[in-house]
């Protein structure tokens, strides 16, 4: 079920250079949200019609907050980067369908914006199912947010473009070097990250789940602004199209093209 609610700022703080986290409080959103999910964010400018979409990092039922963490890459982010304790801020969720978690070993790959969802994936496999865990995250530089967060779950191996801190390179090259397998391999990142992630589980014979990053309009698949090729014909439009914000962003590998 989805809520269109407003939420209160419990806090914010900047991880790095333009990324920031924020803790919102919430009625009914953090009860009901699950990894992969997101939310769409109404700016205060009302020049701004359209929400803006950013996944959910984590989520706290007791207290009823969920926390985003995203990069400013436009003035609609650059707006909630200026919010503070006690801003109210109009959004809708959660959206989308999450991650299909599975009680088997699991191989969380992301990289830059794509790594917050991990957060709430990992705590989640690790509490509902006690599963064996390897996180690789690939970051610009050794400005690598939400590292502390991902290494709380699992076994964490991290890539730096720059070579500043763990493997020079990509997640792939990570992987390869430390000869890193699991049962399920869950993703979530810019597309030739995905690409090159959906390639290595099909060359390894593992089932693979991957989180699509895409400009969106409505969020609630109304509109078809944010559709990617599919190999089944889709029940909306009747053609080989998925609505990334409806009937994903998570998908299994083999259902999409990318």
């Amino acid at each position: 079920m989805k809520y269109k609610e407003t939420v209160k700022v419990v806090s914010q703080t900047c991880l790095a250079d333009g990324v920031y986290s924020m803790w919102l409080s919430t009625e009914n959103i953090a009860g009901e949200a699950a990894a992969g999910q997101f939310i769409s964010l109404y700016c205060q400018d009302g020049s701004r019609i359209l929400p803006r979409p950013i996944s959910i990092c984590e989520t706290d039922r007791e207290k009823k907050a969920i926390r985003i963490v995203y990069r400013v890459v436009g003035k609609g982010t650059e707006e909630f980067s200026k919010y503070t304790e006690g801003q109210e801020i109009p959004v809708m969720g959660p959206l989308g369908n999450g991650f299909f978690k599975k009680n088997k070993s699991a191989l969380l790959v992301a990289g830059g914006i794509g790594i917050p969802p991990m957060v709430q994936l990992a705590k989640e496999l690790k509490q509902e199912y006690g599963c064996k865990i390897t996180i690789v995250a690939g970051y610009r530089d050794c400005k690598m947010f939400l590292k502390d967060d991902l290494s709380k779950y699992g076994d964490l191996y991290v890539a730096t473009e720059d070579g500043s801190f763990g493997t020079k390179g990509n997640v792939i090259d990570v992987i390869e070097e430390n000869r890193l397998s699991a049962d399920v391999i869950y993703s979530c990142g810019p597309t030739p990250m995905l690409r090159a992630v959906k390639a290595f589980g099909e060359k390894h014979n593992i089932e693979t789940q991957i989180s699509l990053e895409e400009k969106m309009a409505c969020g609630i698949g109304a509109c078809l602004a944010c559709v990617c090729k599919s190999r089944e014909t889709d029940d909306h439009s009747h053609v080989h199209n998925k609505r990334i914000c409806a009937d994903g962003p998570v998908f299994y590998a083999g259902e999409v093209e990318i």
